[in-house]
């Protein structure tokens, strides 16, 4: 046991207690998690394992600290602590990613991508409404012309992908705030090879002319070329905002570099904290020089309190994230999906794209016969947790969905190799092959009920402790 675990254990069983001692049923439940986290095969592509050092940092008092405002500038007093926190994030967060500015105060990424919008909406639409009124503020405004401001404001357009391609709620999908503040247009794929076809997005953004071109995704598993992004947000007038929540990781670890890499064409980035970049619950901001000013102002413009005790652990994330162990993790990342990826297609699965490039896989659930969330509910009483997701031209929906979406980062963590995700491929096709959907009242497949063959979640919990147990969770960690 190292001498991290050891501590570790120590101070973990004496929290645990202390917190059995008010309410027995939280320390209960949160020992059960780690006993189910240790016990699974965790594949949701958005989950990870963060270090004990990022974990113990979130447990502490800096929690009770009220900081609105910005460092230096808060509309509390007795904030000095939070303003080194934040600034030693902050500063992490630039030469991590290569930033000229980096905002750590979101909470999460929809809050991330909250904080981007109005951001743009406000260097795009505000500032140079108040410059031709002559006024520094809104508050300047009579309230005719702040009438007029505001319809502005809801005029606005953006294109983001779509949802059902591997987009975002949060990148203009209708029931999403997204999707009600703009007038928004959704970009596809190509309908044989499932790619983003720059040119018909380029020929929809001429035509659409978004004041915000949206890039990044949530389940399209393959690279993007910012460059190009860049370039159609430059010719139709429009800001490029990139949601790089899900493949961070990818970027802090310099596996997508050049034009594979936003940073250095965005106007604006946003993203979380955990995910690929195994850091806390959260979320950050990137952006250039010009759209500085425009983000710092995320509280009190969307933002309330921030975090102080989140932003420290993010600070000690991107310190870990800026380390040659978290380059080598992040390559393991993207060499294990396309060993999963391979795995699953020389056993008779289909895949979105085909393949992927990236840290996520998504298996195109017909094949076998069942829905998504069929085959998510088997792999869970199979001791593989996975997530349904939506595929191109889902005739199941989004509820329902034709797709499961896996991913490498969390098992990555674990150590786990080749090898290793080889057979954890093996074990999907074995689960999925042996499972049937429970025929409805008329005799047809239902989308939800089903039926999994006799013995394949005994012996698939079984194969799955062996390779579990080769690679243990928080080693020697005891609570």
């Amino acid at each position: 046991m190292t001498d991290l675990a050891t501590s570790a254990s120590s101070i973990y069983s004496q929290i645990l207690d202390v917190i059995g001692g008010v309410e027995p049923r939280i320390a209960e439940a949160t020992r059960s998690e780690l006993a189910d986290q240790r016990a699974s095969l965790k594949l949701i592509a958005s989950e990870n394992y963060a270090s004990l050092p990022v974990l113990m940092t979130m447990g502490t008092w800096l929690s009770d600290k009220y900081a609105e405002g910005t460092i230096g500038h808060r509309f509390y007093a007795g904030c000095r602590n939070v303003d080194t926190v934040e600034s030693v994030a902050a500063e992490h967060a630039r030469e991590l990613f290569g930033a000229e500015y980096a905002y750590v105060q979101p909470h999460s990424g929809i809050d991330a991508n909250l904080v981007a919008y109005w951001s743009i909406l406000a260097h795009r639409v505000e500032s140079p409404a108040l410059e031709r009124l002559g006024a520094k503020n809104v508050n300047e405004l009579s309230e005719a012309d702040w009438e007029t401001l505001r319809k502005s404001f809801a005029e606005q357009r953006v294109m983001g992908m779509s949802l059902d391609v591997g987009g975002h709620l949060t990148h203009g999908f209708r029931p999403n705030i997204s999707g009600k503040m703009f007038h928004q247009r959704s970009y596809g794929t190509d309908a044989k090879t499932q790619l983003i076809d720059y040119d018909k997005l380029l020929a929809d953004a001429r035509e659409f002319k978004p004041l915000i071109l949206v890039a990044g995704y949530s389940a399209y598993p393959r690279r993007v070329n910012f460059a190009k992004m860049r370039e159609i947000a430059d010719e139709v007038g429009a800001t490029l905002f990139v949601d790089m929540a899900h493949f961070a990781g990818l970027v802090a670890g310099k596996v997508f570099t050049g034009e594979e890499n936003p940073v250095p064409y965005a106007h604006v980035v946003a993203s979380t904290t955990h995910k690929s970049l195994r850091g806390p619950r959260g979320g950050f901001v990137l952006a250039t020089a010009e759209y500085a000013p425009s983000v710092d102002r995320g509280c009190p413009m969307v933002l309330g309190g921030p975090l102080s005790h989140i932003m420290a652990a993010k600070a000690v994330a991107f310190a870990e994230a800026r380390t040659d162990a978290f380059r080598g993790y992040a390559q393991s990342v993207a060499d294990n999906a396309k060993v999963l990826a391979d795995g699953l297609l020389k056993r008779g699965a289909s895949l979105v794209t085909g393949g992927t490039d990236n840290h996520l896989v998504l298996i195109h659930t017909s094949t076998f016969g069942v829905t998504g969330r069929q085959a998510e509910s088997a792999l869970l009483d199979s001791g593989i947790v996975t997530n349904r997701n939506s595929v191109p031209n889902d005739p199941n929906g989004a509820w329902y969905t034709t797709g499961v979406r896996i991913g490498t980062p969390a098992l990555t963590s674990r150590g786990f190799g080749a090898d290793e995700f080889d057979k954890v491929a093996e074990l999907i096709v074995d689960v999925l092959s042996n499972t049937t959907p429970t025929l409805t009242a008329a005799g047809a497949p239902g989308k939800a009920k089903y039926t999994l063959a006799d013995g394949v979640a005994e012996r698939t919990k079984a194969a799955a402790s062996e390779l579990l147990d080769a690679n243990p969770l928080y080693p020697g960690l005891v609570v």
